[in-house]
């Protein structure tokens, strides 16, 4: 996905959470919101986010017909209703005036009046935002003819819907840190779940898993074969059903709750985050490992699966089987604070301790 590509959220809060809104969008990495300048935003303070709204006075300004003189330090374009191909053409032709964006939305047919709009400006450099109803139609509209619109218009008060659409847009990440194993331990048999996806997982990819929603390991995926057993470059072998995982929207799933056509979360090694659709899911009884390792004073742990197949990432990317690894040894994992979790969303002050 190009890095120049944006999710532009107009906020659906009510007017006394939107500051707070807005800042927690900006920690997101949101850069744009559809939003007047003059009204609750302009009491905002030190924030980076522009603002695209009718009118002349927002950064990208959206005005009623193009206007030959630019206005200083201002993007301007036009909004458009499409239903025909009269109207493809008078965005066609409206853009050729010195545009520089136009604004789509399309009611019934979605596709394949912006395929057409897409293959018309793509040499032109106005840039195509485009208004979307879901964090799917965000993945649709970014993916359309491989070239997608610069920019989706998502309406939401849904912070959980914003991770995901930033997910699908391919510019999500997570802080990822360094643990040192504090300790290594035989727990007898137990269900683990292997997790074969509908994608080709790439060297220094995986899933974060863990015994706690708050610390969660970096395990790699199967693509590294060796003389007993094949790369399955498709399959995390994520560890045993109880442990969480975490879900494009936020929240967090049991690894015994996935199924096929569920979407999951691939990292790799920087904490970039992309989505991938499971193709199948399976649960067998193996012998099993306990590991905890330690961050600060979190600590975490995570029971997976005894076997040379399933390996953690080191913070140089090397990575390390469970049946290599020691005491002191350090591994990629995701830590904050601990939360409390309802039906997997996080419930910020809620008090939780975990053992």
């Amino acid at each position: 996905m190009a890095v120049d590509k944006q999710i532009i959220i107009e906020p659906q809060v009510p007017r006394n959470h939107l500051a707070k809104f807005i800042k927690n969008l900006e920690d997101e990495g949101i850069k744009i919101v559809f939003t007047n300048p003059a009204g609750e935003y302009a009491k905002l303070r030190k924030t980076k986010i522009k603002t695209i709204f009718p009118g002349p006075y927002a950064d990208y300004a959206i005005l009623d017909k193009p206007i030959t003189e630019k206005l200083k330090g201002k993007k301007i374009g036009m909004e458009f209703n499409v239903s025909s191909n009269k109207d493809i053409e008078n965005v066609l032709d409206s853009a050729k005036k010195g545009l520089d964006f136009v604004v789509i939305e399309v009611k019934d047919w979605k596709i394949i009046p912006l395929e057409n709009i897409i293959a018309k400006l793509h040499k032109i450099h106005t840039k195509i935002f485009s208004v979307a109803r879901n964090a799917k139609e965000v993945r649709k509209m970014f993916s359309i003819l491989d070239v997608g619109v610069d920019g989706v218009i998502f309406k939401t008060g849904s912070m959980n819907e914003v991770r995901q659409a930033l997910v699908y847009l391919g510019s999500k990440s997570f802080e990822l840190s360094s643990a040192k194993i504090i300790e290594i331990q035989e727990v007898g048999d137990g269900e683990r779940v292997c997790v074969d996806t509908a994608s080709m997982l790439n060297r220094g990819e995986g899933m974060l898993i863990g015994n706690r929603a708050n610390f969660l390991f970096l395990v790699h995926n199967e693509s590294v074969g060796s003389s007993f057993t094949s790369p399955r470059p498709f399959r995390v072998n994520a560890g045993a059903v109880h442990c969480y995982t975490l879900a494009p929207d936020g929240t967090t799933k049991y690894l015994s709750e996935l199924e096929t056509g569920v979407e999951i979360l691939v990292l790799d090694s920087k904490g970039k985050a992309r989505r991938a659709t499971i193709g199948r899911c399976k649960i067998e009884k193996r012998p099993m490992l306990m590991i905890k390792a330690k961050v600060g004073e979190e600590v975490g742990g995570i029971i997976a699966q005894d076997a040379e197949t399933i390996r953690f990432v080191k913070p140089n990317g090397h990575l390390v089987s469970v049946t290599h690894l020691k005491k002191g040894d350090s591994v990629l994992v995701h830590s904050k604070a601990a939360t409390g979790r309802h039906f997997g969303m996080e419930i910020s002050d809620e008090y939780i301790l975990e053992k």
